[in-house]
């Protein structure tokens, strides 16, 4: 899922729609923000699998990226660090931040088949499978998306350019996603995925941030 996590921290930020939305965006995101950078570093790992024909998506080893207790810690660690020094307001957005940041392990166990772990690798694995219904999962995470970009534009005190562009920029992320979801060749290499996946995270947060800052 990309999209659907993208709509999930839009829809947060709209409770903060003075902060800058790339920090809920980023903090939803986070969770695979960890994952491609432990893969580079050999920690995780990913493969191409007997379904990848079907759900276009490979097999994770990822216990200390996405096992339930890891992303509880992940998230605490993120909202510890948005809370830094922190006023009331700042706190308010370290919450939102850790429901952003937690929100993508439920996401992924949904569409994910059975493979996130609950506490380490040797432990149960779950995953609902919503992938191997293809067309239903990827209609989820539009709607996700969109309906998160709207009530966050209703609500952002921007420009109705930027507003504009970033329900815009959701779009063509819906778009990149159901062409990865059906038309994507498998990678190849964990290597190579890994570094475009991290590659195409950072560009999306980035254009959340440049599109999400302050009205001038």
């Amino acid at each position: 899922m990309f999209a659907g996590h993208v709509g999930v921290g839009l829809a947060l930020g709209s409770a903060a729609p003075r902060a800058n939305v790339a920090l809920f965006v980023t903090a939803a995101l986070w969770l695979d923000l960890v994952l491609w950078v432990l893969i580079l570093l050999g920690w995780e790992s990913a493969r191409v699998g007997a379904e990848f024909h079907t759900i276009h998506q490979p097999v994770f080893e990822f216990p200390f990226s996405h096992g339930l207790l890891a992303a509880l810690a992940w998230s605490a660690l993120l909202a510890g660090a948005a809370a830094l020094g922190a006023p009331a307001a700042r706190a308010r957005i370290a919450l939102l931040m850790f429901a952003a940041a937690l929100s993508h392990w439920g996401l992924d166990a949904l569409v994910h088949t059975p493979g996130l772990p609950v506490a380490g690798a040797a432990s149960r694995a779950v995953g609902l499978g919503l992938w191997r219904q293809l067309p239903l999962a990827l209609a989820l995470e539009c709607a996700l998306a969109v309906a998160g970009a709207v009530l966050f534009v209703r609500r952002a005190a921007l420009p109705r350019a930027r507003r504009l562009a970033l329900l815009g920029l959701t779009g063509a992320l819906c778009a990149f996603t159901v062409a990865g979801m059906t038309l994507a060749p498998p990678p190849p290499s964990a290597t190579a995925m890994a570094a475009a996946s991290l590659a195409t995270l950072l560009v999306v947060c980035g254009l959340f941030a440049w599109l999400g800052r302050g009205a001038p």
